[in-house]
C-alpha cells in the first residue's frame, strides 16, 4: 500500500512517542540512514551499540547533522525531513520535485542544501521549516554536496557532468565550475579548504584547488569510490565495488594502502577523537577504523540497506 504523507506523519510521530524516548548526554551519535530497511539507525560510538532504531518511510540515503538536528533525505518518498536529535520526532518535512539526493547543512546561514538528481539544480532550504527559498543550477545529476570549514563555499558533484559546481554561501553565486573524473559522485571539504572528489567512474580522487579553481592532483583509489573522509594526515575514500576502504597521504597526495571491508561500503565519516566510520551497504553494518593501525577495530549490525550519504557523525 502506498504511504500517504499523513500517514506517514502518524507513523513517526507514533514512534517517538512509544519507542524513541529521548537518548541520554552521551559521546558521538552516528545517524545512519538504512534504505531497504526504512530506518535510521542511531549509534551511541563511545558505548559501541545502537540505542535507537527510528522507521524512515521512502528509502532513505541522504544525511546531515546540526547542533539541534538530524536531515535526512528519502529519494522513494522524495522528501526531506528535520528531526529532533534525540527522538528522532520529525520537526519538518517537505516534499520536493524531481529527485533529491545528497544534502548538506550550512550552520552560518541555518539553511539545507538538497540535489537535485533529476533536473540539474540544488534546492536551497530554510534549516527550520524546510521551506523552499532559492535554486542554485548545476551541472548533470548533482549528487554528493559538502560545506567548506570556514563556511563560505558550498560543493556539488555534477555526476554525469564530470565537474564540481562551487557556490558563494553568502551570496549563493557559481564561483567556479571544475572538471574532474569521470562520474564524481561523494566529495568532502579538507579542514584546510581542499576539496577532494570520489570519481567512480575513473576509479580516482581529484584534489582541487577551490581558490584556483583547477585540480591539482589526481589520487588512484580503489574500484568506484563513493565518499571521502579524513583524520590527521591520512585522507580515506570507500570503495563500493572493490569492498575496500583506500588510504591516501594528505601532502603528498599519493596511496598509502588498502584495507578490506564489509560488503559495498559507503558512507564514510569521522569521530571527534580521530577514528573512521564506514557504512556497508550489502552488508548492513558500520566498522570503525583506527588511523594508527589502519585496521578495522569494531563492527555493528545496523537496519537493512546502510547508505549513510554524507556527514552523520553528531559530536
Amino acid at each position: 500500500m502506498p504511504w500517504s504523507r499523513n500517514l506517514v506523519r502518524r507513523v513517526l510521530e507514533l514512534a517517538a512517542a512509544l519507542g524513541c524516548a529521548a537518548l541520554p548526554a552521551l559521546g558521538d551519535i552516528a545517524y545512519i540512514t538504512c534504505q531497504n530497511g526504512e530506518a535510521l539507525s542511531v549509534f551511541d560510538l563511545d558505548e559501541g551499540r545502537e540505542i535507537a532504531r527510528w522507521p524512515l518511510p521512502g528509502q532513505p540515503a541522504g544525511i546531515a547533522v546540526s547542533e539541534t538536528a538530524v536531515y535526512t533525505v528519502a529519494p522513494e518518498a522524495k522528501t526531506v525531513r528535520r528531526h529532533h536529535p534525540e527522538t528522532g520526532a520529525v520537526l519538518a518535512e517537505i516534499v520536493l520535485d524531481g529527485g533529491p539526493t545528497g544534502i548538506a547543512y550550512d550552520p552560518a546561514h541555518d539553511q539545507l542544501f538538497v540535489s537535485d538528481w533529476y533536473n540539474a539544480r540544488i534546492w536551497v532550504l530554510s534549516g527550520q521549516d524546510l521551506s523552499v527559498l532559492g535554486a542554485l543550477k548545476t551541472g548533470a545529476a548533482p549528487a554528493g554536496l559538502d560545506i567548506s570549514a570556514n563556511g563560505r563555499l558550498l560543493a556539488s558533484a555534477d555526476r554525469d557532468g564530470d565537474k564540481v559546481s562551487l557556490f558563494d554561501t553568502d551570496t549563493l553565486e557559481v564561483v567556479a565550475r571544475v572538471k574532474t573524473g569521470v562520474r564524481p559522485y561523494g566529495l568532502r571539504f579538507h579542514a584546510d579548504g581542499r576539496l577532494f572528489v570520489g570519481n567512480v567512474g575513473t576509479n580516482d580522487v581529484s584534489v582541487i584547488d577551490p581558490e584556483a579553481g583547477s585540480v591539482i592532483a589526481t589520487i588512484p583509489v580503489g574500484e568506484r569510490p563513493y565518499g571521502i573522509a579524513f583524520a590527521g594526515a591520512v585522507g580515506f575514500a570507500t570503495n563500493q565495488y572493490a569492498n575496500t576502504l583506500s588510504l591516501f597521504d594528505l601532502q603528498t597526495l599519493t596511496p598509502l594502502n588498502e584495507i578490506a571491508t564489509n560488503e559495498y561500503p559507503e558512507g564514510i565519516d569521522t569521530t571527534s577523537d580521530g577514528d573512521i566510520v564506514i557504512a556497508n551497504w550489502f552488508d548492513n553494518t558500520i566498522q570503525v577504523i583506527d588511523p594508527e593501525s589502519q585496521s578495522i577495530i569494531a563492527t555493528y549490525p545496523t537496519a537493512d540497506g546502510p547508505r549513510a550519504f554524507g556527514r552523520f557523525i553528531r559530536p
